[in-house]
C-alpha cells in the first residue's frame, strides 16, 4: 500500500538520501556529488504547500519511498500557471509503479493551485522517465544538445511537457 502526504521537514535526512542514490547513476540529476541536508535545507523550505507542493509516497510501515515536487518554471508572472516537476524513487522500490503514483496524484492537485502547464527536465539517456512522461501525455517541447557535462560525458537535456 502506497500513501501520498506533504512533505515535512523531518523527512529531508530520507528525501536527499534518495536524491544522492541518483548521482552515480547519471541519469536524472546534473548533481556530481552528494548533497547534505545543510546543502538542500534552505531548498526545502522553499516549497510552499498551497503554490509548490513537495509530496512524499511511503509503504504500509512509513518508509519513504520516493518523492515529488513542484518548482515555478522560470519565475516570471506569466508563467504562474507552469511549474516543473521532479521526481525520485529509491532504488529499492524502482519498477513498483511509486512515480506513476506521485506523477497521478500531482496531476489531479493541480485545479487546486491554477496549474496548468507541467514541464520536465529529462536527460535523453533517461528512458525511464521518457516512458513515464509519455504515459501521461508528455510531449517533447524541446532539446539541448550536450548541454551538460557529467565527468567525461556530455549528455543532452530535453523539455517534455504537457498542458492540463
Amino acid at each position: 500500500m502506497k500513501t501520498i502526504r506533504e512533505a515535512q521537514i523531518n523527512d529531508l535526512p530520507q528525501i536527499v538520501s534518495i536524491y544522492n542514490e541518483s548521482i552515480p547513476g547519471r541519469l536524472s540529476t546534473a548533481d556530481l556529488e552528494p548533497q547534505t541536508v545543510e546543502d538542500k535545507t534552505d531548498w526545502f523550505l522553499s516549497f510552499a504547500k498551497d503554490q509548490r507542493p513537495f509530496w512524499v509516497c511511503e509503504d504500509a510501515e512509513g518508509n519513504i519511498m520516493g518523492w515529488l515536487c513542484f518548482k515555478s518554471f522560470y519565475g516570471r508572472c506569466a508563467y504562474r500557471g507552469t511549474v516543473e516537476v521532479s521526481t525520485y524513487i529509491s532504488y529499492k522500490y524502482h519498477r513498483m509503479g511509486v512515480s506513476q503514483t506521485l506523477l497521478e496524484y500531482a496531476i489531479a492537485q493541480c485545479p487546486n493551485w491554477g496549474i496548468g502547464h507541467i514541464t520536465a527536465f529529462v536527460f535523453s539517456q533517461n528512458l525511464a522517465s521518457i516512458k513515464l512522461f509519455q504515459k501521461f501525455g508528455f510531449e517533447k517541447w524541446g532539446h539541448l544538445p550536450g548541454i551538460a557535462k557529467l565527468g567525461d560525458d556530455r549528455c543532452d537535456l530535453e523539455i517534455w511537457g504537457v498542458g492540463l
